[in-house]
């Protein structure tokens, strides 16, 4: 724990960048995207991987080294890509991530991913995650890129969403992500718009949904169905890690967040190993909004309690846990 914030990570991925892996210069393209991130976002003092030390299969204990030994993180999030369109095991691979979830039960949480394009075979599997693996929500991709070209689909379709959306209500989980923003390899941008999010949240308002990277670059958008849907959620993986190399840009984004939502619907992810937990969490830490940001734009103060909420508390709500039930967990698992 950092300074006795308990500390819920939302989300790592077991990546296989193995270029065997990929289908081709779009698979590449991605990957390549990835590594750009880390390489760009990484701050000075901090370890740059070269690309071969970047680009390869990361494996199941690289994870767990990374998040549990090496950062001040409690519980995480494994998190499973289903991008088969760009890539043979859809690049972070749902067994790999159950994996990571069976070594530490009591710290690790499975979230099960799945192309709902697939139809009854995308039902199916979710059956197979929860029933024998475990999931406590899934994460989703609007953006595919199958043979060739884009070919995407959207969170408030009835045909290809609602059954699967329906399925999880089916299996106990409330909880559902999706990749929104950050286009990464030959993806369109304007299929990673959050329009969509409106008719998921509306039609499914027992189920809460996390806009994962805050929606970037659509970031207006994003605050403005937050503040009208009460469950609708944002989640700061790949955003939280312009805060070293961008700081005021950064206060921008969480300043517009807490005006808009409030600290109560934001929740932190590291994107382990794209980015070492550990430098963003103490940075965020020690994190304050410029005052004049605050002066100018009425944007409330980061204050101890948010984040507090924000890198931990919030997400373990979502999971329906609270923080002494989690240290209790933890106490046990560490002794």
């Amino acid at each position: 724990m950092i300074d006795d914030v308990f500390v819920f990570d939302g989300v790592a991925h077991v990546f296989n960048f193995e270029s065997k892996n990929a289908f081709g210069t779009p698979g590449e393209m991605f990957s390549n995207h990835l590594y750009a991130f880390h390489n760009t976002l990484t701050p000075d003092g901090e370890p740059h991987l070269p690309p071969e030390e970047f680009l390869r299969q990361w494996t199941v204990s690289d994870i767990r080294k990374m998040v549990y030994d090496e950062s001040d993180t409690d519980m995480l999030v494994a998190m499973p890509l289903p991008l088969t369109d760009l890539y043979h095991d859809g690049l972070s691979p749902w067994e790999s991530c159950a994996e990571l979830a069976s070594r530490d039960p009591d710290r690790t949480v499975f979230w099960g991913s799945v192309n709902p394009l697939e139809g009854r075979k995308a039902l199916d599997l979710m059956e197979r995650q929860v029933g024998e693996f475990g999931a406590r929500a899934f994460k989703f991709y609007n953006v595919r890129y199958d043979y060739g070209s884009p070919y995407p689909w959207r969170m408030d379709d009835p045909r290809v969403a609602f059954p699967i959306f329906e399925k999880a209500q089916e299996l106990g989980v409330n909880l559902i992500g999706v990749h929104k923003g950050v286009p990464l390899g030959p993806q369109p941008i304007e299929h990673t718009q959050t329009w969509d999010m409106d008719g998921a949240a509306a039609n499914f308002p027992d189920l809460n949904f996390i806009i994962y990277h805050v929606g970037l670059p659509f970031l207006d958008e994003t605050c403005w169905q937050l503040i009208r849907y009460p469950n609708l959620y944002a989640s700061l993986a790949a955003t939280i890690n312009f805060l070293v190399r961008a700081p005021r840009m950064f206060a921008e984004i969480l300043g517009k967040l807490l005006f808009w939502c409030g600290e109560d619907k934001i929740v932190y992810g590291s994107e382990a190993p794209i980015f070492h937990p550990q430098w963003a969490l103490r940075a965020f830490m020690d994190f304050q909004i410029p005052q004049d940001l605050c002066d100018g734009y009425g944007y409330p103060q980061l204050t101890d309690q948010a984040k507090r909420k924000i890198l931990g508390e919030n997400l373990l709500r979502l999971h329906g846990m609270d923080v002494a039930d989690a240290r209790a967990r933890l106490g046990r698992t560490r002794t």
